[in-house]
Order: structure tokens, then C-alpha cells, then sequence
């Protein structure tokens, strides 16, 4: 009796990784953007604009980081 296996790859193809690692380098990219561009919104405001919006200068990279990045 004779058996066959045969396998295919389901991997993947090089240009598939390579689509796949610049997209992943793409979000990341453009979520730093989002949490520097908070950031530097936030820390700009005065510290009674700050209290308006209910925020202490403490919580400014907590805020941001929230913004790009989820909880």
C-alpha cells in the first residue's frame, strides 16, 4: 500500500512579509505621530487651560500616550 502526503506551504512569500513588516512600521509610525502631536498640543496649553479641561501637567503623557496607543 502507498501513501502520498503531500504539504503545501501556507507560509508567507517574501514580498507578503515585506508588505506586511512596512505596514506594521507604517501604524506604528503614524500612532508616534498621534501620541508627539498630543503631546506637544497639551504641553503647549497653560496650566489654567489645562484645569479647564480637567488635566494636571502630570497627566499630559498618560493623556497622549492614551490617544495614540488605547488603553
Amino acid at each position: 500500500m502507498a501513501f502520498v502526503n503531500s504539504h503545501r506551504a501556507t507560509g508567507l512569500t517574501a514580498t507578503a512579509w515585506v508588505g506586511d513588516v512596512l505596514a506594521k512600521w507604517n501604524e506604528a509610525r503614524e500612532r508616534r505621530a498621534v501620541y508627539l502631536k498630543t503631546l506637544e498640543e497639551l504641553s503647549s496649553m497653560t496650566d489654567r487651560d489645562l484645569a479647564d479641561i480637567n488635566l494636571s501637567r502630570v497627566q499630559i503623557r498618560d493623556v497622549a500616550r492614551e490617544a495614540a496607543y488605547g488603553k
